[in-house]
């Protein structure tokens, strides 16, 4: 949001401190958002070898596109529907959503509808992610919104460490069904939470003309007051204008090329997540080691969200961002050799310190591209664009673990890695040139810099 509003009457300092609540109740959302993702991954190696089922490698690939499919109409529909009717209560839908189709996965006999329950899951996963990072760059201190998100997103790779844990412990003894009942947590614990204690966004609620609303919420966080430029557009013209912004002069250029970087970083992300143990399986690792290698980059992945947040505050998140994709990519040819045990694992972490932060970093460049009038629904559309790439990415796996080229997955996502660095890292020149040097008015929070 803007910070050009008056200052908040209560003098209370606006700080991690004040805005801690929020922070808090996104972080859990988030948890559970990053044990539902990452579960399939967790215990696919047991899924496949249960004949029960009936899952083979092409239609497990096929699965996961399936899910993350439901994620882009989750994120694309949310990004717009969250200006009409408030931030908190689409944010519980969401959790509702994405634990029952949890429930139906543990409850599925075939992949027919365990593919349904993914798919169903995935509308609520791709509705939460926007929801949550919008906040908490409205919600964040100004200068702290890069390490804010950073921090945000911890939670997801502790909710993926958990259930990676779920799949090591739960999968062996009781099978892989009870590891999707843990899904169904979401809607017992964060849902009520979320309802009761989580407070709307003062951009929305002074849009829906509730000032005396949205100057209590913002005083009582030590947030400057939303000035109207904060406020999203209402209506449906509102919603088409919103969207219609996001290609005006001085982001025209900059907004493909955030979708393009966020399709390769959800490549990345959701095509390891979901294939990583398999195809360090196909490398020769045992099916503990390979499970065991999820739970180590989603812990790199939480150490390089700090990392990425603190250094992006400071040089910027479009620098950050494109050094972790080339990271990334050689990260990922280095796990294609066949090295020593111990040498794999420090390999896997830290390309979870890279791989998952340089996606996150492409948020925070948007949330730098765009004014808090049109965060929400920038944030919106490049999640969900990106989500392609989420879908491509699982599905890229299961076609080459059917065909038994597995090993080309870690080639495929260092080409991928390579494609995000030069797309965001181009998003500063696209900037410069897609703005009218004489009639360039943007606010300031939108006119910086990534």
């Amino acid at each position: 949001m803007s910070r050009t509003g008056p200052p908040p009457s209560t003098g209370r300092r606006h700080t991690f401190r004040s805005v801690a609540p929020v922070l808090a109740l996104c972080w859990l959302a988030v948890f559970f958002d990053g044990m539902d993702v990452n579960v399939y991954g967790a215990v696919m190696p047991h899924m496949l070898d249960d004949p029960g089922l009936g899952l083979t490698p092409g239609a497990a690939g096929a699965i996961g596109s399936w899910t993350t499919f439901g994620m882009l109409i989750g994120a694309l529909g949310t990004g717009t529907l969250t200006d009409w009717l408030g931030r908190r209560p689409v944010l519980v839908a969401s959790v509702l959503v994405f634990s029952a189709g949890s429930a139906v996965c543990a409850l599925a006999a075939a992949p027919g509808p365990f593919g349904a329950g993914r798919f169903f899951a995935g509308l609520g996963l791709g509705g939460l992610m926007p929801l949550c990072l919008s906040m908490v760059m409205e919600f964040a201190p100004p200068r702290r919104a890069a390490l804010a998100t950073g921090l945000l997103m911890t939670s997801y790779h502790a909710g993926g460490m958990f259930a990676t844990g779920l799949g090591l412990t739960l999968a062996p003894s009781l099978g892989w069904r009870w590891v999707f009942w843990a899904g169904v947590l979401p809607a017992v614990v964060a849902a009520p939470l979320l309802l009761r204690l989580l407070p709307e966004s003062p951009g929305v609620l002074l849009a829906k003309d509730r000032t005396a609303e949205a100057e209590a919420v913002a005083d009582r966080y030590g947030m400057a007051r939303p000035a109207p430029a904060d406020a999203p557009a209402q209506g449906a013209k509102g919603r088409l204008a919103a969207v219609l912004a996001l290609f005006r002069p001085g982001v025209r250029l900059a907004t493909p090329l955030l979708w393009l970087a966020s399709f390769c970083g959800l490549l990345l992300v959701y095509g390891v997540s979901t294939w990583l143990p398999q195809m360090m399986r196909a490398s020769g690792y045992g099916l503990t080691s390979s499970v065991s290698f999820l739970l180590i980059i989603n812990a790199g992945g939480i150490a390089g969200m700090l990392i990425a947040g603190r250094i992006a505050d400071r040089y910027g998140p479009v620098r950050v961002s494109a050094l972790w994709f080339l990271l990334t990519a050689a990260g990922a040819l280095l796990l294609g050799a066949r090295l020593p045990l111990a040498v794999t694992y420090v390999v896997v972490a830290a390309t979870g310190v890279w791989l998952f932060s340089a996606q996150v970093m492409v948020y925070a460049a948007a949330n730098r591209v765009y004014p808090a009038a049109e965060r929400a629904t920038g944030l919106g559309w490049v999640t969900g664009i990106g989500r392609t790439g989420a879908v491509a990415g699982p599905w890229l796996g299961g076609n080459l673990a059917a065909t038994a080229n597995d090993q080309l997955g870690f080639t495929a996502f260092a080409l991928a890695g390579l494609l995000g660095a030069l797309a965001i890292g181009s998003v500063p020149l696209a900037r410069r040139l897609g703005r009218r040097p004489a009639t360039d008015s943007l606010p300031e929070t939108a006119g910086a810099e990534p």
